[in-house]
């Protein structure tokens, strides 16, 4: 990734999707498998619904009048919309019918008389949410509504009909599409009159969580955590105001440089993610990002041999296991008011070649910090 106007973009046009390689033979034993009854804390309720539980999956659109949408193929940027269109993606645990796939457009949510907890998840740059359905599947079997926006400038559609433009520099914009976009379910949970009924009743207002890859941990983390102004002169403290996110998951991300970050009041948990060997985005963004937050509650993942992508879309399949089954424990424990004990260090540290867990104080420093050649593209 690189700083333009100190804000971190990606080097990504014009480079192959770089894939795993290497064969690693270490897994990470009983991690998915123990992930559905991992609870430590002895928490009265758990939210993983029965085994065999579908994931229903229905699209909303929310559209923001109040902010615009820029033209990148200009110089200086246009305008190309007066609203921000954000159409999102809800994924839900359904009942699962044999013989049907696993993912199901439009299928009836299974009853959750308190409703469920909710992750909002922010895609990276010139993707979509369906490049994570692996992970975003897995929480909604743990018992996790998953709703993910596409951002008007980001989004795979919208980098391509720009023609490889420097749409990244929407980037800041993006922290008020999650404020936005969250604030609209709750509402429509809320039996407010909303065009998204399947949200009716379907999530728990007070159980809410932020996670994100590459450029949406980077919006991410602005929203959770920045004191700066966003493009329209509203504090990114003011944007999060009234909403209470008991975690914070952050995949490969880092810090606007222009901006001040600092720990909340409420000190949600906090969850780092990030590989050594990331060709894309060098470890020391994220472990910035992550020393700048003071507070005890938070761990930092790092993983081992993993590239960008294929830990979060399932291409590189241990530590694809290995992220799955730790953020489910996280959420799950975060989700129902507990900080996640010791023993998150040690569940996500089972196979120290593949993945080691830090827990508070500062990240993981490497003497000398790997040098990498830069290959990105999507992500």
């Amino acid at each position: 990734m690189k700083l333009v106007q100190g804000v971190l973009l990606a080097r990504r046009r014009h480079h192959a999707v770089l894939r795993v390689a290497a064969v690693l033979v270490l897994a990470a034993p009983g991690l998915l498998a123990s992930s559905a009854r991992a609870n430590a804390t002895g928490a009265p309720r758990a939210s993983s619904p029965e085994p065999g539980v579908a994931v229903g999956l229905k699209t909303c659109t929310f559209v923001d009048h109040s902010r615009s949408v820029m033209n990148f193929t200009t110089t200086p940027a246009s305008l190309l919309s007066s609203s921000r269109t954000l159409v999102t993606e809800i994924r839900y645990p359904a009942t699962y019918v044999t013989g049907a796939p696993s993912e199901q457009r439009g299928a009836t949510p299974l009853a959750s008389p308190s409703g469920y907890p909710m992750i909002v998840f922010a895609h990276g740059y010139d993707v979509t949410p369906d490049i994570f359905a692996p992970l975003l599947d897995a929480w909604v079997r743990a018992g996790f509504v998953v709703a993910s926006p596409l951002f008007p400038d980001e989004k795979q559609s919208e980098v391509s009909a720009q023609h490889g433009a420097n749409t990244e520099e929407d980037l800041v914009n993006e922290p008020a599409d999650l404020a936005f976009v969250t604030r609209a379910l709750l509402l429509a949970s809320n039996n407010t009159p909303s065009n998204c009924p399947v949200m009716r009743g379907l999530v728990s207002a007070s159980e809410l969580a932020l996670a994100g890859h590459s450029d949406g941990a980077t919006a991410v983390a602005m929203l959770a955590f920045d004191h700066g102004l966003d493009p329209q002169g509203v504090n990114f403290a003011t944007l999060r105001t009234g909403l209470h996110f008991s975690a914070v998951a952050i995949f490969t991300g880092a810090e606007n440089r222009a901006q001040s970050y600092a720990a909340e009041a409420s000190h949600p948990n906090l969850l780092v993610v990030h590989s050594r060997v990331d060709q894309c985005n060098p470890l020391s963004n994220d472990v910035t990002l992550y020393d700048t937050i003071h507070q005890p509650n938070k761990w930092f993942l790092e993983l081992q041999h993993a590239h960008h992508l294929p830990p979060f879309d399932g291409t590189d399949p241990v530590a694809f296991h290995v992220v799955a089954a730790t953020t489910v424990r996280f959420f799950r424990e975060s989700l129902q008011g507990f900080t996640p004990t010791t023993n998150l260090v040690t569940y996500a540290s089972q196979d120290p070649a593949v993945a080691r867990m830090y827990k508070g104080t500062l990240g993981p420093t490497f003497e000398p910090e790997p040098k990498l050649k830069p290959v990105c593209s999507r992500n």
